[in-house]
This record gives C-alpha cells, structure tokens and sequence, in this order.
C-alpha cells in the first residue's frame, strides 16, 4: 500500500486555528484590509494554496502578519518552509526506522529555531500524533553501509544520556541543551550511516529516544516550548522503532503539558487517554501511577476536579503497589515529590490553599535543585493564597536562591514572576520590594 499524500503545511497552521477554508480568507482579507494590502482571497484561493500553489508576496506578507511571524523567518525560508507548521514533515514521516532517521535529520538541521508565540504542534495534529503511535506497524531492520557500532559504542552514549539526566537535576536545561542536541546528531549520524546487528539498532532507537526527550524538556525549561514539542515528537517515533511503547506512553504524557499551557486542555486529556490506553499490559505500577498523575493534572487544568481527584488516587494507589527496582530507567527520579507536587497543584485549582501548601512543602523539600526552584514559586503562591505573606516570601526566597547561585530554569523565573504580580498589594513592604528587586536583578535564560 502506498503513503498517503502529506497534507499541505498550511492545511496544518489553518486547521490547529481551528479555521475552515472560507474563515481563513476572510481572516486574511480582514487582515490585508488593516495593512493597506488589498486581497482577493476566497475559499478556492485556500485550496489551490493547499493543493501547491504558492501565494503572491503580497499573500504571504499579509498571511505572516496574521499567524504572527516575524519577518526575519519569512525572509530566512521558501514557501511554504517559512510557515510554523514543523509538523508538515515530522507528523507525517512513516513510522519506521527511516522515517524516524528522516525527522531526526530535518530537527538537527533546524537548529533551535524557536517562535515563541507559537506552539507550532498544536492540540489537534497532537492528538494525530498519538493516533498515529497507537496504531503504526512494527519496525524494519535496516541495512546501511557504514562502519560496525559496537556494544562498546553504544554503552559509552548511554552512559552520556544518564550523566545528562544528572545534570540536568542539578543545574536545569538552559545549559545542557546544545549538549543534548550534540548526541542525538551523533546517535542520528549512527543510525543512518553505520553498520550494526538488530540488538544494538534497537538500543540505538531506545538511546535516541531518551536523548531527543531530554533535549526536548531541556527545551521547555528554556521557555523553547515550539522547539521541545518537535523534540519529543522525535522521541515518540525512536520509542516506537525501538519497540518501547511503555516510554512512548510517558513521552504522550509529558508533550501534554505543553497543549495545557497554551490553553488547549480538553487535548491534553485526550492525549493522555490515548497515553494509557496503548501502553502495555505488563506495565509496571511505578509507571501506571505516573500516567494517572498526568491524568489528574490534565483534568484538573479542564476543570473536572472530582474525576482529576480519582485519577489522583489511583497514582497513589498505584505507587502504593510498586517494588524497588521496577521502575524502568527513564522513571528512575519519580516518587512522591511528584505526587505531592501534582497534588498541591490539583488542590490550589480546587480552591484548597491550606491543603496545597502542605503537599507542595513536602514536594519541595524532596526535590532535586532545579524542581525544587519551580516548586518554591507554587509554594509561594499557595501560602499567599491562604494569607501567610511571610511564609510565602520564605518559599519565593528559596527559588529565588537558587536561580541566583545554582540553576537556569525560565520555568522557575515564570513561576516566581507570576508570584511577584501577586505581590501588588503589599508593594510597599521592604521585604516584598528587597525579593522584586531581586527578582528583577536575575539575567534572563538563554
């Protein structure tokens, strides 16, 4: 059976708009009339757009101001290269070793283009994604001409994805990212050009997996949320060339989070149905429970709190049942901290500050650094809340400590900025204007 035809990358930008052919034109002639651009654009110039025909200049120029992109990325790539629509290549690349290999190639090649406004894999094309991963067929060996890698080669890189993950504990992402990108180009390089027996091309899809999932939440702890969803799409379709679907589960789960944060939360819950509805049986309970934590926070963030609070039991009842040791390796740092933090975020929503705080406190104290920077910012928040200034300024102080000294998480500084505005009416308390200053005195992630 032949491949379906990709859809046209506009086809992807106007559908996650959630726009039909006509109300984009109308959009684009409302916009053309703003700019001093005349246009023509009806329904029929939409599709001959989407079945290949390129749009005038004037076109464009008009189409860029409406999706938000800036010129420089209009000038910088061809039509329809310029569009914020990545997923034209990665969503619709098959779901097979090369496939895979093609996608890693197309991200290295992006570098981390980034457009900030945008979280270009939007709910909809997701939630394809995870259809797509549920039902896609098995891997195919491939023969390549290359040199031999060895069982040596491909321990000495895993050895690398776990220093990573350490460090990035540590530090935050805004350090490590190259370093990520910098082995996933090399374990893409050896999948493509090298010579190998089946065991070690299927560690060689687990190993790129875990790296583009590193490197895609080394991303988002930048603030590079467009250029983390690419990463993790990469990660799902090496999960699944490596026959992994339990990490294919998880890494649903965690692309999810980004859908949420752009206010798409009815997506999120799907994927994350989709997530444990397709992963295996035998999954483990440590794993199991971290899936219906992701569950509970997405209904939560969808407001369905009493459904968010089952899903939010059954993680703990899950975690409840598991055994050390039968945590699999990309799960190793989950335990109650995450349980805790979850729930005081799951209590927060529901309108439960005293609750809150006590969750959270313990999901900060059980923290490595760079969560327990993010975790601070909730804290604060939650103690605010329940009307303990000083207790909220002691946990705001705590992130804000470690971003000074210790790590780089624009996560952390959003969480503690957003506790900053909270601050207003107490302005003119010394210590809430010593932590602004502070707050303002840090350099921005880059």
């Amino acid at each position: 059976m032949s491949e379906p035809l990709a859809p046209h990358p506009l086809t992807y930008v106007r559908e996650g708009m959630g726009w039909g052919k006509a109300e984009f034109a109308r959009r684009m002639c409302e916009r053309g009339a703003e700019l001093g651009v005349p246009l023509a654009t009806n329904r029929t110039t939409v599709w001959k757009w989407e079945q290949g025909q390129a749009p005038d200049a004037d076109a464009q120029r008009v189409l860029a101001d409406l999706l938000g992109v800036p010129e420089s990325h209009v000038r910088s790539a061809a039509w329809p290269g310029w569009l914020p629509a990545w997923e034209s290549a990665a969503l619709v690349a098959p779901w097979t070793p090369d496939g895979t290999v093609k996608v890693f190639a197309d991200l290295i090649r992006s570098g981390h283009m980034d457009r900030r406004r945008f979280l270009s894999i939007t709910g909809v094309a997701l939630t394809g994604v995870a259809a797509n991963w549920a039902a896609a067929p098995g891997a195919f060996a491939s023969a390549l001409d290359g040199d031999r890698v060895t069982d040596a080669m491909v321990a000495t890189i895993e050895a690398r994805v776990d220093t990573l993950r350490t460090l990035d504990d540590q530090m935050g992402g805004a350090r490590l990212l190259d370093q990520a990108t910098s082995d996933l180009a090399l374990i893409a390089g050896l999948l493509d050009h090298g010579r190998y027996t089946d065991p070690v091309e299927h560690r060689l899809y687990a190993t790129a997996a875990r790296v583009s999932y590193l490197a895609g939440w080394m991303a988002y702890d930048k603030g590079l949320h467009s250029l983390s969803q690419r990463y993790y799409v990469g990660a799902l379709r090496s999960a699944h060339s490596a026959k992994d679907d339990g990490f294919g589960a998880f890494i649903l789960a965690e692309m999810g989070v980004h859908v949420s944060d752009s206010g798409d939360t009815a997506a999120r819950v799907k994927l994350i149905e989709t997530a444990i509805g397709n992963a295996p049986k035998a999954l483990p309970p440590a794993a199991a429970s971290y899936l219906h934590l992701h569950q509970a926070e997405a209904l939560s963030h969808d407001t369905r709190h009493e459904a968010a609070g089952r899903s939010l039991n059954r993680a703990y009842d899950l975690w409840g049942a598991h055994q050390e040791g039968d945590r699999p390796d990309w799960l190793g740092w989950y335990g109650e901290a995450q349980l805790k933090s979850t729930e005081g975020k799951i209590m927060l929503r529901s309108g439960f500050p005293e609750r809150a705080t006590s969750a959270l406190a313990v999901a900060v104290d059980q923290a490595v650094p760079r969560d327990r920077a993010v975790r601070s910012g909730r804290l604060a928040a939650a103690r605010l809340a329940a009307r303990d200034l000083d207790g909220a300024l002691d946990a705001a102080t705590v992130g804000l400590e470690l971003l000074e000294n210790r790590v780089r998480s624009d996560r952390a500084h959003v969480q503690l900025a957003k506790f900053s505005g909270r601050l207003e009416p107490h302005a003119a308390l010394p210590a809430v204007r010593e932590f602004r200053e502070r707050l303002q005195a840090l350099p921005a992630v880059a």
